[in-house]
Parts: structure tokens; C-alpha cells; sequence
């Protein structure tokens, strides 16, 4: 890239250079240049004045430098300008030293919500019961099909994957709310930013595809009655199980390697109440571009493919259960599939509605449809499964007789 080009000071940078030095230089091109402007505003060119106030305007590392360069450029506490033969660049001494300082960015602010003391008392409360109805129904649940042989059919073991599930993802999430919600901030160190990204991001890719999945099994029980025992045998469903987990695992790591390449330099409060992808990239010093192109590749893999492939399983069930004649079999039909669509439509309302539209993650309405899918949706899911679901409570209550 044509880091600095100025028809002004004598600043030019080569091209031709490897992608970790020439943000280094072209940070202290940046310092160079700007002191030299406030010194000697006669010789800087309008070009190079203007290239630098729009970076100043679309990054906010060369906000902190700029701003720095106007407290210290007038008394010259950084040191004369000195020409580095390497670059062929004018460099400011000591400005490297700045620029490590500002990309040393060792925790990250997650700003959470912002509300006065009536909503925060009701979060208070809402969140720690919310987060222990998550846990306990969904450990009950899968402890209950676990323990019961009469639930190891194949609807049965894909639930228990959910659950299991959504208690690895409230607990990514909700912990961290909480500190943040009791203390002043929450503050999540660099490395625990990428460790919440990475189990957040697997588990929610995860159950989208799981979703797929339960839909499938539906589908077959439905419209292919006959051939259930084959197309849905034990081999296979552990088959799709074990892909559901390691395909989201695949993207997850892949997506937090290139987070973790990624140079931090100066903001780093998050504009969400936990570090997701969308939020982070914002406070990027470097290109994005690979991030977003993976980010964007893995969105309409796993959101709108799978939606789709689900969708298109429901088309076939309602269809087949509209060509049944007697009511009471479409009910028992209708029944069997009611719940599973009710967590559908919840959880890629929300999911679609937070990382398809511009922005997403910082505004007010993705925070609460992120609330949705990490928090409400968890804590619903065993009641939509376990209500209307006589083999379930029959389960538990063989499994806990005294609880339930």
C-alpha cells in the first residue's frame, strides 16, 4: 500500500513493504506529517492534510496519535525528524515507542446496557433467576434422557444436545453480565475476549445446525414413516451429532485465529454486554477484510442455509400433516413437531434479526434480540420441551421422584 505521498515535506513511503513494518512506519509517517503541519502549515499540501484528517476520521488508532502529536509536536518532546533508509520515510524519533504503547491493549470494556436504576434493579433480579432456571432445566433435562432408556430415540438425543447446548452458552454469557450489572463495569481481559468468542461462536453455530437437524428427524418421522427406523438409525444420528459439533468448531476456531491477528490499538470499550465478532471488528486497527469476508461466508452458511433447509422440512411436514383426514391425527402430528418450531422461529428471529442488519450488535434492539438467543431462549427451551411433553415428565419424574 502508498502509505504517505506529499508534494509538501519530504515524506514518502516505499510500497514495497512487509505488512507489520509499514503500519509501523506509516504510524510514524502519520505523527511526522501532522507535526510537521502544526510547525510549518505553509509547507504541508493540502492532499496530505486532507488523507490525514479522513483517517483520522474512519480510525480511531490515528485519533489517539493525532491527538497525541498536537499536546507534544509544539514543545518537541518526541524528538527530531529523522529519515529511515529503509522505508525511505521520515520518522519522527521515539514515535514507535507511542505507537507500541497504543497497541497494547490488554482488556476490553463491555458497555452492557444503558438504563437508570429501576431497569437496572429489575436485571438485577432477572438475570440470576434466569440464569439458574437455564442451568437446572437444562441439566434436568439431559440427565433425564440420559438416565431413561425409554428417551434414547433419536428426537430425544438431539434435545439433549441442545441442552447441553444452551448451558455452555448461557454460561459464556451470563456470568460476565452479572459482574458487569453488580460493579460499576465489566472489564474482560484480551484473552478472555477471544476465549468467549470462540465457545460463544461454536455453540451458537452449533445450534443452528442442530436445529437443521431436529428438523430433518421431524421430517422423516413425519413423511417417512416407514422408513424412520433406517433413515434416523443410532449410527447415523451420532453421525450428525458429532458433524453439528465439529463443523461449528472448524468455524469457530478459524473465525477466533483471525480475530486473535488482529491489532487492538487505542478504544476498547465494547458497545455490546459480551465480546462478539461484529463488535470487536470495530475497534480493529488493522484491515478486516479476510474477517469480514469469513464472517459473512459462515453468517450465510449457517443462518440462511441451514434456515432455508429447515424451512423447506416444515414446508413437506405441514404438507403432509394437511392430507391427513381425521383431526385427532393431525393434532398427535402437529404435536409432535410444535415445540421444535416454536424454538425455531424464536432463535433465528432473533439470530437474523442481530447479524443481518447494518451495525449489528450496537444498537439497543440487537442487544435485547441478543438477550433473546442467549438468555431467554436457554431458559424457555425446557419449559417448551417439557410442557406439552408427556414422555418427558414421566422421565423426570422417575429420575427425580421427590422433585417432581
Amino acid at each position: 500500500m502508498n502509505l504517505v505521498q506529499s508534494s509538501g515535506p519530504k515524506v514518502i513511503c516505499d510500497p514495497k513493504l512487509q505488512p507489520d513494518r509499514a503500519r509501523t512506519i506509516y504510524a510514524d509517517c502519520m505523527l511526522c506529517c501532522h507535526c510537521s503541519m502544526l510547525q510549518s502549515p505553509k509547507h504541508a499540501s493540502p492532499e496530505l492534510f486532507g488523507s490525514l484528517h479522513l483517517r483520522s476520521l474512519t480510525n480511531p488508532f490515528m485519533r489517539l496519535l493525532i491527538s497525541r502529536s498536537r499536546n507534544t509536536c509544539a514543545g518537541d518532546q518526541i524528538g527530531p525528524c529523522i529519515h529511515d533508509k529503509h522505508s525511505g520515510c521520515t520518522l519522527r524519533a521515539h514515535s514507535k515507542i507511542a505507537m507500541n504503547n497504543y497497541t497494547a491493549v490488554v482488556e476490553f470494556v463491555l458497555q452492557g446496557f444503558s438504563m437508570n436504576h429501576a431497569f437496572h434493579a429489575f436485571f438485577l433480579v432477572f438475570f440470576p433467576i434466569s440464569y439458574l432456571m437455564a442451568l437446572a432445566g437444562n441439566t434436568l433435562i439431559f440427565m433425564a434422557i440420559s438416565l431413561n432408556p425409554s428417551l434414547h430415540t433419536p428426537m430425544y438425543f438431539f434435545l439433549a444436545n441442545l441442552a447441553l447446548m444452551d448451558i455452555v452458552c448461557t454460561s459464556t454469557v451470563l456470568p460476565k453480565m452479572l459482574e458487569g450489572l453488580v460493579g460499576k463495569g465489566s472489564h474482560i481481559s484480551y484473552k478472555g475476549c477471544l476465549t468467549q468468542i470462540f465457545f460463544l461462536t461454536w455453540v451458537l453455530g452449533a445450534e443452528l445446525l442442530l436445529l437443521t437437524a431436529m428438523a430433518y428427524d421431524r421430517y422423516v418421522a413425519i413423511c417417512r414413516p416407514l422408513h424412520y427406523s433406517m433413515l434416523m438409525s443410532r449410527p447415523v444420528c451420532v453421525l450428525l451429532a458429532g458433524s453439528v459439533w465439529v463443523i461449528s468448531a472448524i468455524n469457530s476456531s478459524l473465525n477466533t485465529y483471525l480475530m486473535a491477528r488482529l491489532h487492538f490499538c487505542g478504544p476498547n470499550q465494547i458497545r455490546h454486554f459480551f465480546c462478539e465478532i461484529p463488535a470487536l471488528l470495530l475497534l480493529s486497527c488493522s484491515p478486516t477484510t479476510l474477517n469480514d469476508i469469513m464472517t459473512v461466508i459462515a453468517d450465510v452458511y449457517f443462518g440462511v442455509i441451514n434456515f432455508l433447509f429447515t424451512m423447506i422440512s416444515y414446508s413437506f411436514i405441514i404438507a403432509s400433516i394437511l392430507r391427513i383426514r381425521s383431526a385427532e391425527g393431525k393434532r398427535r402430528a402437529f404435536s409432535t413437531c410444535s415445540a421444535h418450531l416454536v424454538v425455531v422461529i424464536l432463535y433465528y428471529s432473533t439470530v437474523i434479526y442481530t447479524y443481518v442488519q447494518p451495525g449489528s450488535g450496537s444498537s439497543g434492539n440487537s442487544k435485547v434480540a441478543a438477550l433473546i438467543y442467549t438468555a431467554v431462549s436457554p431458559t424457555l427451551n425446557p419449559l417448551i420441551y417439557s410442557l406439552r411433553n408427556k414422555d418427558v415428565k414421566v422421565a423426570l419424574r422417575k429420575v427425580f421422584p421427590s422433585v417432581c
